[in-house]
């Protein structure tokens, strides 16, 4: 069914206007530009070049120069394909001002779609020296930009008349979508459209920060006049986008520390010597720091909002429990709640092994429990007999009661993201305090971005006695020596984990499940071991099952998802093959080995890449064209990228077993948004800022965001009007701010 677009009815406001107003567009171009998330005339605006085209060095034939990065315009006149003993080469013959330009590309026969005789197109690249006047310029690998038909005003113009603008922005596009189109749009909307932009910010702000007016900027972006300017326009929005960002956590914190009272629970020299006689264990210097650090915001009447991180076994549970024992000795109640039952009950074994010389009252709450047990448990939070409270989201439900709840720890796993925090009752006029853990170390700009808001406390130091852990990415012809070595281990002693990325081969089935390998080690290579598979579909009682038994030594292999990435602390396991690890992120992957080497035994760690065959593909990876051939194309080269970028991946993990190193490295591969799901817990996506490229300027807005919220805490000044409006417009409901001013 053919789509259709009705004539809408224009709006007054010349931003707010329909993009099939605007000149150049109309209703057959407008839904196109509709997929493209452009509706109205401002979305057109605002949507940015992702790169551009150099032409500050335009020049005809006779002016090329070797072995420079040049850019020449022309019409094809032929091409073909030529069978080489390396493979294929195409060339192409481009006619500009009666000279001929020859391109060529080795081993890409799919450059040829879109080819047509007299078709005109940009080539970008580095001409090879030309040895006399009879012979013809070359570019290997040049770029291409195809240009529309000349106008018959054009036709008389010198090829360097036509192109004036010194860049040429290079946008994302669609089918039936070109880039001279959109230039052509742009141009008439950037004539007059920017000056009805509002602008934020006061016009002595803009002086101070050296900040371009909204207008230049807009206009810079698309179409700069030299680099300066183009640095000036990206260098507004990156700011502006960081900053309404860092003044809406800066807002958030003090609104946090303004409006909520906690209750007061004072450490003590005495409370400090009792809970260290209580601890099992002497304090690393790092925990010691940490412990006074939340000691200190326990004491005050603020509700403490603080995040711990720490790399895997950094002893963060310890730490926690010296904040838990800390409350239960101030006559509050502590609560304990993490992601997954199976951490959970995990937690609570620990903790209860951990203060067994005490006698805290330690309530389990977990759905499914029996109702009178249920009722019990209740009664005994609600009463105040249970001091410390331990299991997952089943705690925030609107049944529990508190007597006194003076503190809230959550384990987040490592699914962060910009959010309002589970409120408990506190079963007082109080508010408790919040300590969010994270075992997975996060990158400064990272915790800047989405815990501005909180405090940060980091534990960057092992206690003694971790083992050192080997890691190796074994390639198909290693495995059976691989194997070899795992068995001896096992015969030693020892346990393993194998880790897959899938339960079932339904999706997949290239791709090996916890079921078939589970078969095939039982049945192959481990046939002389007790094995045993775990996944996150089945019920809590076998999964709780399966890990006492490997825990109690009566399994040596466990065969398992990612279930098991977080918490599960077995130190006798010292062995871990990971599956298709390409698969995993970085994070993902630290989180895994931080598994294997937590007792006195060194921890191995072997690393299965995923076959070429069996390397998914997703269809935007291919998308926009419907010819086979092209598409062909371009599912081979997105599949070789992909294979190459995780290689990289796996030997940049392969390298170091720093978690804040490796925290890094995965933000510059993978980004934040797919890095930490901030789109999942609904951040809105940075338009033009990165957290990487952009570090210094979001530490520049985040001293900018604190400086101006303590002079003006509401926003109220009329010339922060405009800065409050988008401020609640962008996050107001996301970060639950009230209505400032």
């Amino acid at each position: 069914m053919k789509e259709t677009a009705e004539r809408p009815v224009r709006d007054e406001d010349p931003l707010r206007c329909e993009i099939n107003w605007c000149k150049g567009v109309g209703p057959s171009r407008a839904l196109i530009l509709n997929r493209l998330g452009i509706f109205r005339a401002v979305d057109l605006l605002f949507y940015f070049p992702r790169e551009y085209q150099d032409m500050r060095d335009f020049r005809s034939p006779d002016q090329l120069e070797p072995d420079k990065l040049q850019t020449v315009s022309g019409e094809i006149v032929r091409w073909e394909i030529r069978p080489t003993k390396r493979g294929q080469v195409v060339v192409l013959d481009v006619l500009s001002n009666n000279e001929y330009i020859q391109a060529i590309w080795f081993n890409q026969p799919m450059i040829i779609y879109g080819f047509a005789p007299g078709r005109r197109l940009l080539l970008t690249g580095k001409p090879k020296n030309k040895p006399t006047s009879y012979s013809t310029w070359q570019m290997a690998h040049p770029k291409i930009a195809w240009l529309p038909d000349l106008t018959e005003e054009e036709k008389d113009l010198e090829p360097s008349e036509l192109f004036t603008d010194p860049y040429l922005p290079v946008y994302p596009l669609t089918e039936g979508l070109q880039q001279y189109h959109l230039r052509k749009i742009l141009k008439f909307l950037l004539e007059d459209l920017p000056d009805q932009l509002p602008e934020v910010f006061p016009e002595k702000y803009l002086r101070d920060h050296q900040l371009l007016p909204i207008a230049d900027a807009v206009r810079g972006i698309h179409f700069p006049a030299d680099p300066d300017h183009l640095e000036k326009s990206r260098r507004r929005f990156i700011y502006q986008e960081f900053f309404i960002l860092q003044l809406a956590l800066a807002i958030r914190r003090q609104q946090h520390q303004t409006a909520l009272k906690a209750p007061i629970m004072e450490l003590t020299a005495r409370i400090d010597s009792r809970i260290r006689r209580i601890l099992p264990y002497a304090l690393t210097g790092g925990q010691n720091k940490v412990v006074q650090e939340i000691a200190e915001d326990l004491g005050k009447p603020v509700p403490m909002n603080r995040l711990l991180q720490g790399d895997v076994g950094s002893g963060k549970t310890l730490v926690a429990v010296y904040a838990i024992l800390q409350t239960i000795a101030c006559g509050k109640q502590a609560v304990l709640m993490a992601p997954t039952e199976v951490l959970a009950r995990q937690h609570l074994t620990n903790i209860e092994n951990l203060l067994s010389a005490s006698r805290i009252r330690i309530a389990p709450v977990f759905g499914g429990q029996p109702a009178r047990q249920r009722a019990m448990i209740l009664q005994e939070i609600k009463t105040g007999a249970a001091q410390l409270i331990v299991g997952t989201q089943a705690i925030i439900c609107s049944e529990i009661e508190f007597k006194d709840l003076g503190l809230v720890v959550i384990d987040e796993q490592h699914k962060f993201g910009v959010r309002q925090r589970a409120r408990l009752k506190s079963g007082t006029k109080f508010d408790p305090h919040y300590l969010v853990m994270t075992a997975t170390p996060i990158p400064r700009s990272i915790t800047m971005t989405l815990f501005g808001d909180l405090d940060v406390s980091v534990l960057d130091e092992l206690p003694p006695g971790r083992s050192k852990i080997t890691t190796k990415i074994v390639n198909a012809d290693q495995r059976a020596k691989w194997w070899d070595f795992f068995r001896k281990k096992l015969k030693d002693g020892r346990q393993g984990y194998v880790v897959v990325s899938r339960v079932s081969e339904q999706e997949d089935e290239d791709l090996r499940s916890v079921i078939s390998t589970y078969e095939d080690l039982s049945s192959g290579i481990l046939s002389d071991y007790r094995l045993a598979f775990l996944h996150g579909r089945m019920k809590s009682e076998e999964k709780e099952s399966i890990m006492n038994r490997f825990r109690n030594g009566e399994i040596d292999v466990l065969i398992a998802t990612s279930v098991i990435e977080v918490g599960v602390d077995v130190p006798n396991a010292s062995l871990m093959a990971i599956e298709n690890a390409d698969r995993f992120g970085i994070a993902q992957l630290h989180q895994l080995r931080g598994r294997i080497g937590r007792g006195c035994f060194p921890g191995f760690c072997a690393l299965f890449p995923t076959e070429r065959s069996a390397v998914e593909i997703s269809p935007e990876e291919y998308s926009g064209t419907s010819n086979k051939a092209e598409m062909e194309r371009k599912k081979e080269e997105a599949r070789e990228k992909k294979m190459a970028e995780s290689l990289e991946r796996l030997r940049i993990f392969e390298s170091t077993s720093d978690g804040f190193e490796l925290a890094e490295k995965d933000l510059e591969i993978r980004g934040p948004g797919e890095l930490f799901g901030t789109r999942q817990h609904g951040v809105p996506p940075m338009m033009i800022a990165d957290l990487i490229r952009d570090r210094s300027i979001l530490q520049e807005t985040r001293k900018d965001a604190l400086d101006l919220v303590r002079s003006d805490p509401g926003l109220s000044e009329p010339d922060h009007a405009k800065l409050r409006k988008q401020l609640l417009l962008r996050y107001g409901k996301l970060l639950d701010i009230g209505d400032v001013g």
